[in-house]
């Protein structure tokens, strides 16, 4: 009796679909930051980058940012010839971020394409970093946080890179690679003027990540962030005043023996 035909090729395009829709794994923290989120005393991605501890755990970020998004910056293949024979690996560099104020950036490197990706993403989640945004050009005054609030410059390799505020309605006056890491990070509109080699696709998004790191570190004074409307991370939605609850309506007065 013949066995069960077996399809060469879709086997493991089956298996990779498996893993993406797999029950999610019960995480045991093992940091102490992890343990803090996973014991609910910090809930919010902001307050775990204020604590000053180190993310080792990519689990963080699932929980306080379940709607984090990721794109493939770059896909390089490196050769290495050894005694045995010709060795290939493939070094992934991947952006994540919410398109609200967040944005990470990782590499890794792997035999396989689809493991060095998950890898890829993991080690972007653990940079995972807060920027601030606000209204910072002289020609627009809305005070809405859509651009970067003040002139940054990041520097990887021969490349530098350096954003200035743009008005409203420009857009991302930007290439490719910083328009991607961009909108991951939740700017609508910017310059960007660089300097260097920008084929050299990795060089370029850790220059443009290097400048993000720096708005996030740069020191400014409570006149600034008033006069610019600078919003560190989400923008999230303005408080609502507590409001006491209605009293219930009087019920209406009957006269008896009318």
């Amino acid at each position: 009796m013949a066995g069960p035909e077996r399809r060469s090729g879709s086997g493991r395009g089956r298996r990779r679909h498996f893993t993406e829709e797999a029950a999610p794994v019960i995480w045991s923290p093992k940091t102490r930051l992890g343990k803090m989120v996973h014991s609910k005393q910090i809930t919010t991605m902001s307050d775990a980058l204020k604590t000053g501890l180190p993310l080792r755990e990519a689990e963080i970020v699932d929980l306080l940012l379940p709607d984090v998004e990721d794109e493939v910056i770059d896909v390089k293949m490196v050769q290495r010839m050894t005694d045995s024979g010709r060795r290939v690996k493939f070094v992934i560099t991947v952006a994540v971020g919410n398109k609200d104020g967040f944005i990470g950036l990782g590499q890794a490197k792997g035999k396989e394409v689809g493991l060095s990706i998950k890898r890829a993403i993991e080690n972007a989640k653990m940079n995972i970093i807060q920027i601030r945004r606000g209204c910072g050009s002289w020609e627009c005054g809305c005070k809405t946080p859509h651009t970067i609030p003040f002139a940054v410059t990041g520097k990887s390799g021969s490349v530098e890179v350096t954003f200035k505020p743009a008005p409203r309605g420009i857009g991302l006056a930007t290439g490719d690679v910083a328009k991607k890491i961009l909108r991951l990070a939740g700017v609508s509109d910017c310059w960007a003027f660089t300097e260097g080699k920008t084929k050299t696709v990795v060089n370029y998004a850790k220059g443009v990540y290097d400048a993000l790191k720096k708005n996030a570190e740069m020191r400014i004074s409570a006149a600034e962030i008033s006069k610019l409307a600078i919003i560190e991370g989400n923008i999230g939605v303005p408080p609502v005043k507590e409001e006491q609850p209605p009293t219930p309506p009087a019920e209406p007065t009957t006269t008896e023996g009318a």
